[in-house]
């Protein structure tokens, strides 16, 4: 079948073939209907190699990990489950019986580093295998073809926000800095989920107007000292309830937390790299909360399908086809996407 590979580090993934892979004991093959593009992938295909096999990755392997699709075949043991099945497969890996997974953080899992799509086989190929039945949600009428970025986007927007909710208060503001795949889901849980005042920050003026049609309250174009200004002036000098990073460079970072309140919570999500330029005591939100990106848990996902299938949140993709894989990259890189990038392998 064909696939989109990383075959070396530090080289450019290509669209090859690799073999179709049948169903062991416990394990499902999902016959992929959609993959969703995800930024990381770009950053996958850069990492050298040593800090790749440090984590037990080992190419070749298959890129994509937000993935929709139909059960193609049951390993033996595999119950409650049949083929045919519209499916979405939950995005990281777990093994269910570790104490993260037990208490319900199966997200810190061990398992959780390696998994389909970054340093195992992914979804960006015709067919996925998917090592045990409990990383598999049931569709309920939505389209198996669109779902997949709910697993990871959706997902991981959610958890940052769940997260903060108990920093948030109704007539309060948040700020969503980053209005793209991820941060376009981050403001439509803000909307629906709380009664605070919703600011999406963004250089792109197309996303800001996307980002108006999901819930967002006010838009600023920008990252810059000048947009803490005004929200600080927006606020009373007060600052936000909860800033939502997701972008994560340096600017982004002295932003967030310019204008994080006492007693609020800073949610680093994007992967930038960026680093906090001075003393801690002075900058971190006296009172209050920063954490950092992790993948979201089964039950985040599962909330987040429960969204969807009750019509509270849109799902917008741009579809691509297999053969056009690297021209869907370069249109999210670009930022000339509305929605999430979604290739399909026919």
């Amino acid at each position: 079948m064909k696939a989109y590979r990383i075959v070396e580090w530090q080289h450019a993934p290509e669209l090859t073939e690799a073999p179709v892979p049948e169903p062991g004991p416990g394990q499902v093959l999902v016959e992929v209907a959609g993959n969703g593009l995800c930024h990381s992938d770009i950053g996958m295909a850069q990492m050298p190699g040593e800090i790749g096999e440090a984590v037990g990755w080992k190419v070749p392997f298959t890129l994509g990990h937000e993935v929709g699709g139909r059960i193609a075949a049951l390993g033996s043991g595999v119950t409650g489950w049949a083929e045919g099945e519209a499916v979405a497969v939950i995005s990281p890996r777990s093994c269910g019986h570790c104490s993260w997974c037990v208490r319900g953080q199966d997200n810190n899992c061990a398992d959780a580093f390696a998994g389909r799509g970054y340093g195992m086989d992914g979804g960006l190929a015709r067919y996925m295998l998917v090592h045990s039945a409990r990383e598999l949600v049931r569709l309920n009428g939505l389209d198996p073809v669109v779902a997949g970025p709910l697993t990871d986007a959706g997902a991981t927007s959610y958890h940052a926000v769940r997260r903060a909710l108990h920093r948030i208060h109704p007539g309060g503001t948040t700020v969503v800095i980053g209005a793209g795949g991820l941060g376009s889901y981050a403001v439509q849980y803000l909307s629906i989920l709380t009664g605070t005042r919703v600011i999406a920050v963004d250089p792109v003026p197309a996303r800001l107007t996307y980002a108006t049609e999901l819930g967002a309250d006010l838009t600023m174009e920008g990252t810059t000292a000048d947009t803490a200004g005004d929200i600080l002036a927006l606020t009373g000098g007060e600052g936000a309830d909860a800033v939502f990073d997701f972008v994560g460079i340096d600017a982004t970072i002295a932003t967030s937390l310019q204008i994080t309140r006492r007693g609020g919570a800073y949610a680093l999500v994007g992967a930038g790299m960026g680093q906090i330029q001075g003393t801690l005591m002075n900058l971190l939100p006296k009172d209050g909360e920063v954490f950092t990106f992790q993948a979201p848990t089964i039950a985040d996902t599962l909330d987040v399908f429960a969204l969807a299938d009750a019509g509270r949140i849109r799902v917008d993709v741009d579809i691509f086809p297999l053969d056009e894989v690297a021209e869907a990259y370069e249109a999210m890189e670009a930022g000339t996407l509305r929605g999430r990038a979604v290739v399909t392998p026919t």
